[in-house]
C-alpha cells in the first residue's frame, strides 16, 4: 500500500524497545497530537500531582503548622513561667523577713508536756495542712483555666506555699535548740537557704544578706521556686481535679521537706535544759496581712 514501509526494510526490534514504546505511545489516537491530548514532552513529568500526593503534601503541611503552633505555646509558656518564676523569688525574698515565727518559750506554752520530736509533730502536721489548704484553693480556683492566668495562679500558690513552710523551717530551729544568730534579716535569710537546699541550716556557715540576694542562693532559691511551680502543673487542672491533686501533692511535699529539715537539725539538736533562757524573737515591722497570716497559721480568717 502507498506510503506504508516494507516488511523486509523493517528492522527487528526487541520487546520493550524505546522506539517501539514511544511509537505505541504516540500514535494517531494517543499521542500528543490526537483531538483533546496536550501536547507533553515525553521527558517531562505530568504538571499535575495525583491526589494521593495531594492529600500527603496537605497532611504535611497541616503537620508542620502544629507543630509550628506547639513550638510557640511551649515557648511562650516557658517565658511565663520564668518570668513568673523571677516574680515570685523577689516576693518570697521580701516576704520572708514578714512570717511570724513562734519562739520556743510560746510554742512550748501552747503545746504543754510535749517534748521536742512531739513538738515537730505537731508542727509538720499542721503545716501539711495549711499548704493542703492553699492547694486545694488555687485548684478550686482553676476550675476552668485561662492559660494568661496560669502563670498568676501558680505564683500565688508557690508563694503561700513557701511562707508556710518558712514558718515551719524557723519553728523547727527553735524546737531542735538551732537558732541560727544575728537580726531578723540575717535569720530570715538563713531559712531561705534552709528551705532552698532541703535542709538545716548550719551555723557554722553563717549567711549574710547581701551575699545571699546577689549570688548562688538567690540563683538556686530561683531554680527551685521554678521546679516547683513546673510540678505544681497539675493543680491547675478543670473541673475540681486540680484541687484534690493540689491538696494531695502539697501535703506530700510539705512532709518530706519537713522530715528532711527535722532529721538533719535532730542530728545537731541541743537539749533545752542546756539552752537557758533564749531572748524572745523580735516581730516583724511589717507584719503580713492578717488574712495571709491566717491561712499560714492555719486558722480561718476574721470575719
Amino acid at each position: 500500500m502507498a506510503g506504508s514501509t516494507p516488511f523486509r526494510k523493517r528492522r527487528f526490534r526487541k520487546s520493550g524497545d524505546p522506539a517501539e514504546t514511544q511509537v505505541a505511545t504516540t500514535g494517531p489516537e494517543t499521542g500528543p497530537g490526537a483531538p483533546g491530548v496536550a501536547a507533553v514532552p515525553s521527558d517531562t513529568a505530568p504538571a499535575v500531582p495525583s491526589a494521593t500526593e495531594a492529600e500527603e503534601g496537605s497532611r504535611q503541611r497541616s503537620g508542620a503548622r502544629r507543630l509550628h503552633a506547639v513550638r510557640h505555646g511551649v515557648r511562650k509558656g516557658g517565658e511565663g513561667v520564668r518570668a513568673a518564676a523571677l516574680y515570685v523569688t523577689e516576693v518570697v525574698i521580701e516576704n520572708a523577713p514578714r512570717v511570724p515565727v513562734r519562739d520556743l518559750a510560746t510554742l512550748r506554752a501552747q503545746f504543754p508536756g510535749l517534748g521536742p520530736d512531739q513538738l515537730a509533730d505537731k508542727l509538720i502536721s499542721g503545716a501539711a495542712n495549711a499548704t493542703s489548704t492553699v492547694g486545694a484553693g488555687i485548684g478550686a480556683a482553676a476550675m476552668l483555666p485561662v492559660p494568661p492566668a496560669m502563670p498568676a495562679e501558680l505564683a500565688a500558690e508557690v508563694t503561700g506555699v513557701a511562707a508556710i513552710e518558712l514558718k515551719l523551717i524557723a519553728e523547727l530551729h527553735e524546737v531542735y535548740g538551732l537558732r541560727p544568730p544575728g537580726n531578723l534579716k540575717d535569720r530570715s535569710v538563713a531559712y531561705l537557704t534552709g528551705w532552698t537546699e532541703e535542709r538545716g541550716v548550719d551555723l557554722t556557715k553563717p549567711t549574710t544578706l547581701n551575699a545571699a540576694l546577689g549570688g548562688q542562693m538567690k540563683r538556686e532559691l530561683r531554680q527551685q521556686i521554678t521546679k516547683r511551680m513546673v510540678r505544681n502543673l497539675p493543680n491547675l487542672m478543670p473541673f475540681m481535679v486540680g484541687a484534690a491533686v493540689g491538696a494531695v501533692m502539697n501535703r506530700r511535699d510539705t512532709r518530706k521537706l519537713a522530715e528532711k529539715v527535722r532529721a538533719d537539725l535532730r542530728s545537731r539538736a541541743v537539749p533545752w535544759d542546756a539552752l537557758g533562757t533564749l531572748p524572745p524573737l523580735e516581730q516583724p515591722s511589717r507584719p503580713l496581712p492578717e488574712d495571709v497570716r491566717a491561712a499560714i497559721e492555719g486558722r480561718p480568717p476574721a470575719l
